[in-house]
């Protein structure tokens, strides 16, 4: 799945957002906690709702590919107990549009195994869509918002 959005902020301030623990916290739907590990990994506690299965999955978060300030790849995994795991990542782009505009732009995968597998592959995309589409438009109107 693949998306992109227009940010009212400087490339350097959105690159610095998306390295900022608190910001993806705030951002993360359903995020409980997220902090920083090691220089490019994250432990998180998630909680996610898929259809009838809702699951507590904690894990961790890896930032790899890293090209600052254009971008990364964010991939995070966590294990759900009986609800089963979750795996996904996110190719980021940045480019700008002018000096207080950057476009952000995003290639998302993510598998699942367990119980939530069961769930059907229709539901889980339009879970894993809206998940990614909340995450960017959280971020988009949280950066965006503090750059004005």
């Amino acid at each position: 799945m693949n998306d992109s959005q227009r940010i009212p902020a400087s490339k350097q301030k959105v690159w610095a957002a998306l390295n900022d623990p608190e910001i993806l916290k705030q951002c993360i739907p359903g995020c409980q906690s997220l902090e920083m590990s090691a220089s490019n990994e994250m432990t998180a506690t998630v909680v996610i709702k898929v259809g009838p299965v809702k699951a507590t999955f904690g894990g961790k978060v890896t930032l790899s590919d890293l090209d600052p300030p254009s971008g990364y790849r964010i991939t995070g995994e966590g294990n759900g107990g009986i609800a089963g795991f979750a795996k996904g990542s996110a190719a980021v782009k940045l480019s700008e549009e002018g000096p207080d505009t950057t476009v952000l732009s995003y290639q998302v995968d993510a598998q699942i195994g367990g119980k939530l597998a069961q769930l059907g592959g229709r539901l889980i995309d339009s879970t894993a869509k809206k998940l990614a589409g909340q995450f960017f438009t959280s971020f988009g109107e949280l950066v965006g918002s503090a750059a004005n």
